[in-house]
């Protein structure tokens, strides 16, 4: 196997003990361990964790080209008769490949077979380039040569790919010590890119990789927590290309700076979006304004408001905690109010069959307004915030 400077073997490298570096390693190890007690609802909470899957997959697309808005993606999920183009379908295939992970990758051994199973989910029933996004191959490693965009390095020949891919496996799942961990995921992420396994989806691919990782390294989403790691990347891309770069000239510096990089957003966007877990700051910040804006909008009338703001305020709500708001109404009236806003689907039951009620946005006209909120509160990159 012919290896040019920038072909050396996969390795640890570890910074300076008194470097930055360190540092980020040490809080994200912190962040890692750290025991969740979150006040959110959990009913609430999945539904923040599935937004921020949809904004993962928009802001992964949008890097590989993809101008998809988030107003013209969500619209998608409200009406049930808009068209699903293929830039659509693309962050579809996404949203697919991460639930995939939350359900079922998070479990099993990375390996080939793993990789290709994300990567058929990411360019199922695309059309490949150069009309498209899709590959002509899913799933299998590509046979022909190939360049990056963005990027000046050329990727390894296609009967090489084989060695490398087993090489980075090796690499992410030998047991080392815990405090290598984050330093492999960064390491991996630029591997995987500059590897370059497949015709067409590397990118995304690679994104879907990085996020598994995080999970198998200790991030557990099952347990409370909400990971955005596209956002890292897609806020400025021009950086990310810029660091990925410098890795690509492999020598220790490069790479270095490339996991300090990569860290360091992944350090900001889990202390930004763990804030979600505290109740107190959700509903008084995100969801109370966002029902003021839905009001404003005419999406919801003054009535609807205030029983949807006194479930923000209760967080689990009763028909008899409406009384006081609802002065003059009957129970049977009050029933038929709570009634009409589940049908509007932005109430649901806490659990089936009890009578206690959950705000519900993940799938109405409330989460316009929600998605809105965040932007204007900093929890999504500067290229989510189109209109």
């Amino acid at each position: 196997m012919n290896k040019t400077a920038t072909h050396q073997p996969l390795r640890m490298v570890e910074p300076s003990f008194n470097s930055s570096l360190v540092d980020l390693i040490i809080e994200l190890d912190y962040l890692r361990k750290k025991k969740l007690q979150g006040s959110t609802h959990p009913v609430v909470f999945f539904q923040l964790k599935k937004l921020f899957h949809t904004l993962e997959s928009i802001g992964s697309a949008r890097i590989e080209g993809n101008n998809t808005t988030i107003a013209e993606y969500i619209e998608t999920k409200i009406d049930s008769t808009a068209q699903i183009t293929e830039p659509i379908k693309e962050i579809q295939n996404m949203e697919h490949a991460l639930e995939f992970i939350d359900t079922k990758a998070k479990d099993e051994i990375i390996n080939r077979n793993l990789i290709c199973d994300l990567h058929k989910i990411t360019v199922n029933t695309l059309t490949p380039p150069p009309d498209g996004e899709g590959d002509e191959t899913p799933g299998l490693y590509r046979l022909k040569q190939v360049r990056i965009n963005n990027a000046s390095v050329i990727p390894p020949a296609p009967q090489d790919i084989q060695w490398y891919m087993d090489e980075l496996f090796d690499f992410v799942q030998t047991d080392g010590k815990p405090k290598y961990d984050l330093l492999k995921i960064a390491i991996a992420h630029h591997r995987f890119l500059w590897i370059h396994p497949f015709t067409n989806g590397n990118g995304r691919t690679g994104r879907l990789f990085t996020y598994l990782l995080l999970i198998k390294m200790g991030f557990n989403v099952n347990i409370g927590r909400i990971l955005n790691p596209t956002a890292v990347f897609c806020s400025n891309r021009k950086e990310y290309y810029k660091y990925l770069a410098l890795a690509d000239t492999g020598t220790d510096e490069g790479i270095l700076s490339w996991c300090e990089y990569a860290l360091d957003g992944l350090k900001n966007e889990i202390e930004k979006i763990d804030k979600l877990l505290n109740y107190e700051y959700l509903s008084k910040e995100i969801l109370k304004p966002a029902l003021k804006m839905s009001l404003q909008r005419g999406v919801i009338a003054e009535h609807e408001e205030k029983i949807l703001q006194r479930t923000v305020e209760k967080q689990v709500l009763k028909a008899s905690d409406l009384t006081d708001i609802l002065k003059g109404k009957t129970p049977s009236e009050i029933s038929r109010q709570i009634g009409k806003l589940k049908d509007m689907k932005m109430l649901t039951a806490e659990k089936d069959g009890t009578r206690k009620y959950v705000l519900r946005f993940d799938n109405n006209f409330l989460l316009r307004s929600i998605i809105e909120v965040l932007g204007q509160k900093g929890f999504l990159p500067a290229q989510h915030n189109e209109k």
